[in-house]
């Protein structure tokens, strides 16, 4: 397995539910193409941001974070431009991610793993994020025209003094989480190697099959379940997807052995079946997940970080 992009999931779904976007690292196939299949018919648009490469001088190396909140726009008391007010529909911000020191983010960063959840004030048709100093391009990084709060994983290069800038079509709440970032290889850098696209657990078909609530017990295994991931990996690339039973405020995942983060990996307050990307760090080849209400819980894995 060479480190270098990866990877969709055939045997789950990318995302799914009216216009919405869903965020994958996805390995390039005969002559770089992609394949995609939907059970109905439907129109797709796909976006890019960057690509993995075999590790050359000019690649950078991931870097793992505690989850950790950047920015919330609910709230006053967080460091400056990373809090209230709310963002206005069809005006730009720019986030000083450097600013939450909290996070530990070096100035070395060059691109932010981040997730991004939204709280409308109605119906949002899309809001999109870039580097700050880079002309707003157009494509979106998450659509939310129910008007639900909703999350979604995004891969961002730090724009001029690390910034990145943010775009709503409609006035919304703007939360940022991050659990990684990329860099010039260093001590601690780690590169991804693809992976068979493999679920890991489904909570439907283990045990009793009924869904849980808060903390999942036992963790989820990565490691040691069916799908061969090696213990040198220190980061999974997962598709986590919830089947609520009702109103999901929301689900975290964090690295097993570390206390639950105040973060989320995202949001189903309809009761949808919902989904999103999630780069995972491990320390112990395990993963742990809470739900604030009961759902049943997949994680599908296509490629994982290492040294």
């Amino acid at each position: 397995m060479e480190n270098r992009a990866a990877t969709a999931l055939p045997s789950a779904a990318t995302f799914s539910t009216i216009v919405r976007c869903a965020v994958a690292i996805v390995p390039a196939g005969t002559n770089g193409a992609v394949s995609i299949y939907v059970t109905n018919t439907t129109n797709v648009i796909l976006d890019i941001n960057g690509y993995f490469a075999p590790a050359s001088g000019s690649t950078l190396a991931f870097y793992r974070l505690p989850p950790c909140r950047v920015a919330d726009t609910r709230n006053s008391s967080y460091p400056q431009g990373l809090g209230s007010p709310y963002l206005p529909g069809h005006t730009e911000r720019q986030f000083p991610i450097l600013n939450a020191t909290s996070c530990n983010i070096p100035s070395s960063a060059e691109a932010y793993s981040l997730n991004f959840s939204v709280v409308p004030h109605g119906g949002l048709g899309y809001m999109t994020v870039w580097p700050t100093g880079q002309t707003r391009p157009l494509v979106s990084t998450l659509n939310d025209i129910p008007g639900t709060i909703i999350a979604n994983a995004a891969i961002v290069p730090a724009g001029t003094g690390g910034d990145v800038s943010v775009y709503p079509s409609n006035d919304t709440d703007v939360i940022i989480d991050i659990n990684g970032f990329f860099a010039q290889p260093g001590i601690g850098g780690l590169s991804l190697y693809t992976a068979t696209p493999c679920r890991v657990i489904d909570t439907r078909k283990i045990g009793n099959g009924l869904p849980f609530s808060e903390n999942l017990t036992p963790p989820v295994d990565v490691v040691n379940s069916p799908c061969g991931v090696p213990g040198t990996a220190l980061a999974y690339d997962l598709n986590a997807t919830v089947v609520p039973t009702g109103a999901l405020g929301y689900l975290t995942l964090w690295p097993d052995g570390e206390p639950r983060p105040t973060v989320s990996t995202l949001n189903a307050l309809d009761g949808s079946i919902t989904n999103n990307m999630a780069i995972v760090p491990s320390i112990n080849g395990k993963v742990d997940a809470y739900a604030s209400g009961l759902t049943q819980l997949i994680l599908d894995i296509s490629s994982y970080f290492a040294p």
